[in-house]
């Protein structure tokens, strides 16, 4: 009787127990069917989101890196004095050039391009007028060389360096040419009736000495070894220092970030090499302790 007491106990425990397992689980579920159509809201949301089409304003905007592409150096711009210049006159000194295709009077995006290409280039060791040449070019057909030479004025005292006036250049021109220089970059942008300005995006394009589109900087914010190092590869060894070589080891051009990124590769391979190094210094070691004992 005693047992037969004992294995109805036992079975209550285990009914209690189910019980509760069933209440628990039931008191999770309302939880869990709530994560779960939260989850697939946000899943909407962005599905959404990424089938809406480009506004209209940015639309045929953008820039599409042409690595390699060879710039059209017989073009004719106006300089800040109002000289007739062929771009190609930039490159007789075989210096890498920065290309940056901006409008003197933007209200927003040129003045951040330029202010960080400035803030950038402070830190760089080589100077605008040395080492490489800047070019700015007005994407506004209406602009005139007076007010290039505003604007250069003004950067040219930002940049406080002397040097930079013969090397730095702000330039006008015609639409024809404008497009033509633009398209060879991959640099689109289009006019908006409606806000009576120019859509574009920002970049820096470092050309060879030769005129060859080496690297492409996107942004308005420029890491000032990105700089130095596109200078350097676009100059093809012509300028840099030792530490320079070392960098662009380590480090390597992304075309699709736009930027330089740690060389995992390479750095592993110097560090192998370091390490193998450093094991054989400690074998010479150790064999001239034996050897002395």
């Amino acid at each position: 009787m005693k047992t037969e007491d004992r294995r109805l106990k036992t079975e209550d425990r285990r009914h209690g127990d189910t019980e509760n397992g069933k209440r628990k689980t039931d008191s999770r579920s309302p939880f869990c069917v709530l994560c779960f159509l939260c989850l697939c809201s946000l899943f909407s949301v962005f599905s959404i989101r990424a089938a809406e089409p480009v506004p209209t304003e940015l639309q045929g905007v953008g820039v599409t890196p042409k690595l390699g592409e060879m710039l059209p150096l017989d073009l004719t711009f106006q300089n800040e004095h109002g000289e007739t210049v062929a771009l190609g006159s930039f490159f007789k000194e075989k210096k890498p050039v920065i290309l940056a295709l901006v409008y003197y009077e933007c209200p927003n995006l040129c003045t951040f391009l330029l202010n960080g290409a400035i803030e950038g280039l402070q830190k760089v060791p080589m100077s605008i007028g040395q080492e490489f040449d800047f070019v700015a070019v007005s994407i506004n057909p209406q602009e005139t060389p007076a007010l290039a030479l505003q604007k250069k004025e003004a950067y040219l005292k930002e940049y406080g360096r002397p040097q930079a006036s013969q090397g730095w250049h702000f330039l006008v021109g015609q639409e024809e040419n404008i497009q033509k220089l633009a398209a060879s970059v991959g640099f689109q942008y289009r006019y908006d009736e409606q806000e009576k300005q120019y859509a574009h995006a920002a970049a820096l394009f470092i050309a060879t000495p030769e005129g060859k589109v080496a690297r492409v900087l996107q942004g308005i914010q420029f890491n000032p070894r990105d700089l130095r190092l596109a200078l350097v590869e676009s100059s093809e060894g012509k300028i840099g220092t030792f530490t320079d070589q070392v960098l662009l080891f380590c480090f390597r051009y992304d075309p699709k970030a736009s930027k330089y990124g740690l060389f995992a590769s390479n750095l592993m391979k110097g560090a192998g090499a370091a390490t193998l190094l450093g094991l054989g210094y400690l074998f010479i070691r150790l064999r001239r302790k034996q050897h002395n004992a």
